[in-house]
């Protein structure tokens, strides 16, 4: 079932755009906070109802997800949410490494000091946030995003923006598996680190241990998952 509230979904924000835009907004807005998780039947009717739209713009809308790989269009079943599998997710995660990783190293030659020292106050947010999973989840987006756009190169800035499009399937934080969320604490810093040291090879190697680490609590979180704890 459908949550009513779609249309309340970024909606100050969308209010001006085009119907096809704003009802794509809406859509991956909801997808990505978990309000349409993988799996869920996404009817145009109903969508449409939910959104205030008509049907001519969710279409359009459901037809760009799709092509994003937040959507898939099944025989006989219609439009769902995509349901990442075990292969999928571990392409994600190898992605993940590859690409942060020379983000990380990218920064480190280029970001400016005043960006760097921004990446430190942001790790040091984590603290205040022990006790707000929400919170905790949101300023870990926020730090991965910095250090994307911290690598000053616009290409490697827009193929991360798609990887963490996927990402939003994943659902749950890894910040939820115990003993996680101090761990990355201390390998964010560990890289702010190296990034102050203007160590490019350290601030990769770093990033690689910090995913690889990330990708084995993903799949403590999918056993759990799987085994319906």
């Amino acid at each position: 079932m459908l949550p009513t509230d779609l249309a309340g979904t970024d909606g100050d924000q969308s209010a001006s755009l085009p119907r096809s835009e704003r009802a794509y907004q809406q859509l991956r807005s909801a997808i990505q906070a978990g309000q349409l998780p993988p799996g869920t039947r996404l009817r145009e009717v109903e969508l449409a109802e939910s959104l205030g739209l008509s049907r001519t713009p969710v279409r359009e809308a459901l037809s760009r997800l799709e092509s994003e790989g937040l959507v898939v269009n099944e025989p006989n079943r219609g439009m769902m949410v995509t349901r990442l599998d075990a292969s999928m997710v571990s392409e994600l995660y190898v992605m993940r490494e590859v690409l942060e990783s020379t983000a990380a190293a990218l920064a480190a030659r280029h970001a400016t000091d005043v960006e760097i020292s921004l990446l430190r106050d942001i790790v040091e947010r984590d603290l205040s946030f022990a006790t707000d999973p929400d919170k905790l989840a949101m300023n870990n987006r926020l730090f991965h995003e910095t250090l994307h756009r911290c690598a000053h190169n616009r290409y490697l800035l827009k193929t991360l923006r798609s990887l963490h499009e996927s990402m939003a399937l994943l659902g749950r934080s890894t910040l939820a598996v115990p003993g996680r969320a101090r761990g990355s604490y201390e390998e964010h810093m560990a890289l702010v680190e190296a990034l102050e040291a203007r160590n490019p090879e350290q601030a990769e190697q770093i990033t690689r241990r910090h995913i690889q680490q990330a990708y084995k609590a993903r799949l403590t979180l999918w056993i759990e998952e799987q085994s319906g704890s």
